[in-house]
């Protein structure tokens, strides 16, 4: 129990800049099996984001609301899916060869590609979550919030246990992450990814997960078929950009089922 707890506060650690205590390190071992517990942070953040929701909700606009609770996403984890999102927009727009897509995402400078990559995929997030409340409550969104948290860092993981890592060198911003998980780290992400998205079966006909799913992975199939043609694999950004494109895709499929 001691080992699992201290690999959850490595992925906290690692992944957001919520305080752990001080025993908590650095340790390359235990950030690599801390992946297992990637999707858990997203009820963590999901969570919070979806209460800062709430709370502004009530003195404020929808919009407001959702833009702050979208801040307060962005800095708990310092903009780190975000940055892989822009990083990944500046890779495959501006490059043309693997080693030339590669340099381009570990330049620290935002390109034209990556911003308006960045500006398009916020902006499409809180279009969606904003279009969610013409069908949901302010609670039912919530949960909504959660589950594209948990949800999109789960399609993540599914890219670390199934793919190879494109880039193993020292500079690389997520190399500790880039050994494969076993099935057994798979399994407890799974869980802890799938979860939420169950809960939605008290509240809404079981197709609904489905459908969801289906489109996630269709997306996740053609981002990891464009990742390996152009890069023999993944890397850290390929991940974050992963992330933020599913979890805007779960908000989207939601909303288009509910429209019907």
């Amino acid at each position: 129990m001691k080992y699992q707890i201290r690999l959850f506060f490595t992925a906290l650690m690692f992944y957001t800049r919520i305080p752990c205590p001080v025993w908590v390190d650095h340790s390359e071992e235990y950030l690599n099996r801390s992946t297992r517990y990637f999707p858990l942070i997203g009820w963590v953040i999901g969570g919070i984001s979806a209460l800062v929701f709430l709370g502004l909700v009530q003195f404020w606009s929808p919009l407001v609301a959702l833009l702050g609770s979208m801040f307060s996403s962005i800095w708990l984890t310092g903009a780190f899916h975000e940055d892989g999102l822009a990083d990944v927009c500046d890779g495959f727009g501006g490059g043309w060869t693997k080693e030339k897509i590669l340099e381009i995402m570990k330049d620290s400078r935002l390109g034209t590609y990556g911003a308006v990559g960045l500006f398009l995929g916020l902006g499409l997030k809180i279009a969606a979550l904003q279009d969610l409340l013409r069908f949901l409550n302010n609670y039912e969104l919530m949960l909504v919030m959660i589950v594209g948290h948990s949800l999109s860092r789960w399609v993540s993981t599914t890219i670390i246990f199934s793919e190879e890592y494109a880039r193993a060198d020292a500079t690389s911003k997520i190399r500790p992450i880039a050994q494969k998980m076993t099935a057994f780290e798979f399994g407890i992400a799974s869980i802890w990814g799938l979860f939420p998205l169950a809960i939605l079966l008290f509240f809404a006909p079981f197709w609904y997960p489905l459908v969801v799913l289906a489109v996630i992975w269709l997306v996740r199939t053609w981002l990891v078929r464009h990742f390996n043609k152009h890069l023999e694999g993944y890397t850290g950004d390929c991940l974050g950009a992963t992330q933020q494109i599913t979890e805007i895709v779960f908000y989207l499929v939601l909303g288009g089922i509910l429209h019907q």
